[in-house]
Order: structure tokens, then sequence, then C-alpha cells
């Protein structure tokens, strides 16, 4: 089947700000988060909408969908955002992990989780991921720079930087503070920056992406977590010559039991230059699986062995500066066993998650920097050849 691709983009505005970790990427693109009305994408139908910043998406096994939703932050205390700190991020406790009926109606599982947004209500910080194992969700919760700010907000912040555990009843425990382990471990070096984004949850062991600390994090049942790998900085590009971070978002199993791990990279994005990581797994070995995408955001894999990659930027094209990252204009590709990327979609905007549902189809979070506007798209798929 062909898929529609949709010309019809928001055009974001260009700024100066340069940061290479993903809470840079969700701060500069927040204040361009769309108040349009909801809309099909190409052959993509809108199931559900009213999400506050729709993230990660995930199918429990009984085919129960579930939308991570960072919430849209709240009345305070207002603590300076981390890569702006002249624009204030104020905290609330209006996140959510959520579950979409096949109505399309919201049933929110847990409320209350931590929040921080701007004025405007878009999200910096709260629920990142959900991943299954067996009827058990965890849930990560991003944060954006370093946890000792946390006992200064109170409440609930101290959740943020944290992989949850959640039952089917929606009670939750910590299982692990991951922003801790940035803290005490900084495995990339540089400043202490940590910003749980995409989860896995396998036997006996999740998971962690940690976009703001450069590195993956392995967090057992019971225990204390480890750092699991550090993908190693990308070749520089002018007038970035010394290397470009990898900012890893997503992580996902594949086929052959490793772990395949999507970047981001570093502000503006350059196109063409994000690479999808194959890591051994136990950690020990990193190598490129794929490559050509820019600014990934997630992934996943279907029952046939098929890559789709998330991308939310189109990525700075010319040269460095002026910038021109594009950022929210977002792309679903696939990778068939053996053959290059083909784009699925195209005209999403500020995408954040995609899943791989029991009926074939790819469903999508878009619009992923609104207070209120967050959407669900489902698309249906032909297998590949």
């Amino acid at each position: 089947m062909t898929i529609r691709s949709n010309p019809h983009r928001r055009r974001p505005t260009s700024t100066t700000a340069a940061s290479a970790s993903l809470r840079s990427l969700l701060v500069l693109g927040l204040s361009l988060a769309p108040a349009a009305a909801m809309a099909d994408v190409g052959d993509a139908q809108t199931i559900a909408s009213g999400l506050a910043n729709p993230r990660g998406i995930a199918f429990a096994p009984n085919g129960a969908l579930y939308v991570a939703e960072a919430g849209k932050g709240g009345p305070g205390p207002c603590i300076p955002s981390p890569p702006n700190p002249s624009v204030s991020r104020c905290y609330g406790e209006t996140g959510a992990v959520t579950q979409i009926l096949p109505g399309g109606e919201l049933k929110r599982i847990v409320t209350g989780l931590p929040s921080f947004a701007l004025p405007d209500g878009t999200a910096e910080g709260g629920v990142t991921d959900v991943s299954f194992f067996g009827m058990t969700a965890f849930v990560s919760m991003g944060l954006g720079g370093n946890p000792s700010f946390r006992p200064e907000v109170g409440r609930k912040a101290h959740l943020l930087g944290k992989l949850l555990r959640l039952t089917p009843a929606g009670k939750y425990q910590v299982v692990a503070d991951v922003a801790a382990l940035e803290a005490r471990l900084n495995p990339a070096g540089g400043n202490v920056d940590s910003n749980p984004y995409g989860a896995l949850a396998l036997p006996g062991r999740t998971l962690i992406a940690d976009a703001g600390a450069n590195a993956l994090f392995e967090v057992p049942a019971y225990g204390r977590g480890r750092v699991f790998a550090v993908p190693p900085k990308l070749p520089g590009l002018p007038p970035f010559m010394a290397g470009r971070e990898p900012v890893p978002t997503s992580v996902a199993q594949g086929p052959d039991g490793a772990v395949y791990v999507g970047q981001l990279t570093s502000f503006p994005f350059w196109r063409g230059t994000a690479t999808v990581l194959r890591i051994s797994s136990d950690g020990s070995s990193i190598q490129t699986f794929a490559s050509g995408f820019t600014a990934i955001v997630d992934l996943t894999f279907d029952a046939g062995g098929a890559l789709y990659v998330l991308e939310v930027a189109s990525g700075q094209a010319g040269m460095f500066p002026p910038p021109a990252p594009g950022l929210g204009a977002g792309r679903l590709k696939r990778k068939c066993p053996g053959a290059d990327p083909t784009v699925l979609l195209d005209g999403l905007t500020f995408a954040n998650g995609v899943a791989i549902g029991p009926d074939g189809a790819a469903y999508l979070t878009n619009f992923g920097t609104s207070a209120s506007n967050g959407e669900v798209l489902r698309l249906p798929l032909t297998p590949c050849p």
C-alpha cells in the first residue's frame, strides 16, 4: 500500500538556543505547539484526542492501548528552565498514564503524577514512556537537568527522573531513581543531566534511554541499577567539530534479542545524521545498525522483523548558523529486513511515540507538545514483501 504524504506542515520559528539534550528540543518546540483542531494525517486516522502532552505509547499483552501523558504543569512552585533560565517551568500534578478505549474515550489509569510545564502549559518534564512486561507497566519519568533541584519543589517532584512500576489496579511504586544513577556515575561525563525518556521492560530488568545523560541504564527488578551502555559521540560538524552528542531517546528489543537504540543527536539535528544502534543484550557491544535518519524520538519492531523509526524534526540541511532544525516536522519510516528505509507517513507535528498493534497497524502519538490537543493516530500497514 502506498501511504500518502501530507505537504501541509507547520513552519517552526527560528531559535538561537543550542543544547544537546532532548529536554532542549522540547523546550524549543513547546512554544510552537499547535492549537489547531485535530485532523487526520495522510492515511492515518485520529482515534483519540484531548491528551495532555502525549509521549510514549504501548500495548499491553491483552491488547489494551496505553499512552504516557506528560501533563501540563500547574500553579507551581516555578523554577528556571535549565536550557533557558529566563523562562520558568511550573510544577503541577497533571501527568497520567491513560488507556485508549476502543471508542476513543480516555480512561486515565493513574493521575496526579508530577509535571513541569512552561507558561502555555506545554510540558518540559513528566511521564515520558510506558513499557509492559506481562500486565505490569513500567513508566519512565522525565526530568531534564540535575536532580538536585527536586527537594526545592517538594510534593511528588521526587518522582521525576525515576522508574515506576504500575499495577493493573492503578497503583504505582518506585523501582529506581535513574536520575540519581546519572548524578552518581555520570558515565558520559560533562554536566549532570538526566532525562529518562525511553523504557524497555524485559525479564528481570528494565532498560532506560536517558537522553540527558547520553547513556542507557539497566534497572533490575531488585537491587541497584547500573550503566548498560554509553553510545559514542558522533562525528563533528561545523561549527561543532569536537563531536556531537548522541542523545539516546528510545530503546526496543529486536527479533534477534539484541537491543536497538534510536538517537536524537544534538541541536540543530543535522539532516540524515541520526543512527539506530544495535547493542548486545548484555551491553558489551555497540554497532551501527541503520543510518540516514533525522532526530529519532522513538522506534519499534513488528512481528515480521521490520523496524519502524519515528522522527521529530526535518533537520538542519544548510550551514549553521543560522539554525533551521525544522522542529516538530515529523515522519514515520520503515526499514524492511534487507532493505533501505522508506517513508510511510509524513506531515506529523511533534509526534513522540510509535507502537505496532495486534491488528498490525501503527499507532502514533501526535501533537506531543500540546497541553490539551494531543492525539493518537492509527496507520494501516501492509507487511513487508
